[in-house]
């Protein structure tokens, strides 16, 4: 008996597993870029002071916040299933990519909620209302 075509390495040569590598590094790639072409594709909204005082974004993201938000951060941000925030080392841009778009286990809300409710997640988690 052969010895070749029985080792694990026989396996890894093939061609088929070589097109099945091949394919997946390819997949992986383009839904890299797919993401990215998503992210890019909504023009970041002005985050002035204004809107980040106005208490109408403010309240709109208050309303987030308590129906959705705090299931994995927990009241005040802690303790929940996600990380602790941090609002005093924040930038509005920051908080607002992270809530359209996701981060590791948290998943983006574009879907879910219109832009003037993610403006708002951000004005109130940046807001002095808002208390970690």
């Amino acid at each position: 008996m052969n010895s070749l075509h029985t080792s694990p390495t026989f396996f890894c040569r093939t061609p088929l597993t070589a097109c099945v590598s091949i394919l997946l590094a390819v997949l992986c790639l383009t839904s890299q870029a797919w993401a990215q072409e998503a992210a890019a594709s909504e023009p970041l909204p002005d985050m002035t002071t204004k809107v980040m005082q106005d208490p109408s974004y403010i309240e709109s993201g208050k309303q987030v916040w308590d129906g959705q938000c705090r299931h994995c951060h927990g009241n005040s941000a802690y303790p929940g299933k996600a990380p602790k925030l941090k609002p005093s080392s924040y930038q509005p841009d920051f908080v607002y990519d992270r809530v359209t778009n996701g981060f590791r286990k948290m998943p983006g809300w574009k879907a879910v909620f219109n832009e003037k409710q993610r403006v708002g997640v951000v004005a109130y988690i940046m807001s002095s209302v808002f208390e970690p």
